[in-house]
């Protein structure tokens, strides 16, 4: 499935959730002294421009994190990544989860990326030069290479679940990487749709039975009429000292929205 591009939707509001709960991870992860794996199976480019043809179409980041980014004090990890990829790209750029990645890891981590799509991986070759890319299958990449050396580390896996099957299938994988690599961080986001596509997935993931998961959900108005996408869910899977109560913090921010 190669026809999904984050350009339309960079800087939406299910990226402000998602990215900073992933922020906040990354940063408490990297305290410690001990180094770190990182995989993503889902990349993207890494660096999107919010003043192109994309996110102006679609609305979805003036309605995300145009109207989100103040909700976090300068030194939120969120906040210092968005600092660091305007920085770098202009007042209009965003980071993805592999930007916001490389901002807080430190020398001496690991990263490893996939993307298929072959624009979007030359785009993200060219973002972060001399990064592990792989233009493979993301979850069987995830599923090899766990547990990864080091062993300490996190996972994103964020499909676009353009294919409807990838929302019996993201639960079994969690399932699977946590039986092969049960120190992990594991991190899943999917979207809450106005169809409800994903309210089986939802209850299947809470099904797996797993202690101390996390499990966020917020709600959020349509970026323009007729949108259906009216929300974000991630699930964690050992979720790190602090981050429930980050994200009922996002939650009341984002329930505010609804009043």
């Amino acid at each position: 499935m190669l026809s999904y591009q984050h350009a339309y939707h960079a800087g939406n509001a299910a990226d402000v959730h998602k990215h900073a709960l992933l922020a906040a991870t990354l940063d408490y992860m990297a305290r410690k002294p001990k180094p770190l794996s990182y995989i993503e199976t889902h990349a993207g480019r890494a660096l999107y421009d919010l003043s192109g043809t994309e996110a102006r179409k679609t609305g979805e980041a003036a309605a995300g994190v145009a109207r989100m980014a103040g909700w976090f004090a300068d030194d939120h990890p969120y906040a210092r990544a968005l600092a660091a990829a305007r920085t770098r790209g202009g007042p209009d750029a965003y980071p993805g989860s592999p930007l916001i990645a490389q901002t807080l890891l430190r020398d001496g981590d690991r990263m490893t990326l996939a993307e298929l799509h072959p624009r979007e991986r030359a785009a993200l070759e060219s973002a972060l030069p001399g990064a592990d890319l792989r233009g493979e299958d993301g979850p069987s990449m995830a599923l090899a290479m766990v547990p990864p050396i080091p062993r300490r580390g996190a996972m994103l896996i964020d499909p676009s679940y353009e294919l409807k099957t990838e929302f019996a299938q993201m639960p079994r994988l969690l399932a699977k990487l946590h039986r092969r690599w049960g120190v992990g961080v594991l991190m899943l986001w999917y979207p809450i749709l106005a169809s409800g596509a994903e309210d089986e997935m939802a209850k299947a993931l809470d099904a797996l039975g797993i202690a101390g998961a996390l499990h966020s959900r917020v709600c959020f108005p349509p970026a323009r009429a007729g949108h259906g996408m009216r929300g974000s869910g991630v699930f964690v899977v050992n979720p790190p000292w602090g981050l429930a109560e980050a994200a009922d913090a996002l939650a009341r921010r984002f329930a505010a929205l609804q009043a």
